[in-house]
């Protein structure tokens, strides 16, 4: 997986929606206005995630290509870097993750979170980072 294939992947998410609201490098993907991933095109080596807390750590244990997310909450969010030993399915798994957790968690009213997940089922989509635990 490499920058291309990652915009390309978040671009096919229901309901996301690429935006720059920080600065002219940074691409930061939302979700019913909530951020759940971003990337600067400027160092596209890695990408940024939320993560459930206790994942978050426990990658940052398994894989030395992830680390607590630069300038975010790193409670939170995982830089993961492309040249991980992770293959590009579990990648997606992360966005994935990432993806479904901030609906679950940050996106409101219930109404539009409702109406998204709608979607999000229609599309199939599913968290699927527990098989790896």
């Amino acid at each position: 997986m490499d920058i291309v294939d990652f915009c390309d992947f978040c671009d096919t998410l229901p309901c996301a929606e690429q935006t720059m609201p920080f600065d002219d490098t940074t691409v930061v993907y939302k979700v019913g206005g909530r951020m759940f991933a971003m990337i600067d095109i400027d160092n596209p080596d890695h990408f940024a995630v939320k993560c459930d807390p206790d994942r978050a750590v426990m990658l940052r244990e398994i894989y030395d290509s992830v680390r607590g997310a630069y300038h975010l909450n790193k409670r939170y969010w995982n830089d993961i870097f492309f040249n991980t030993m992770m293959s590009d399915s579990e990648l997606k798994a992360e966005i994935i993750h990432s993806y479904l957790l901030v609906i679950s968690q940050n996106v409101t009213p219930k109404a539009l979170k409702n109406e998204i997940m709608r979607y999000v089922e229609e599309a199939g989509i599913e968290d699927k980072t527990r098989r790896f635990e």
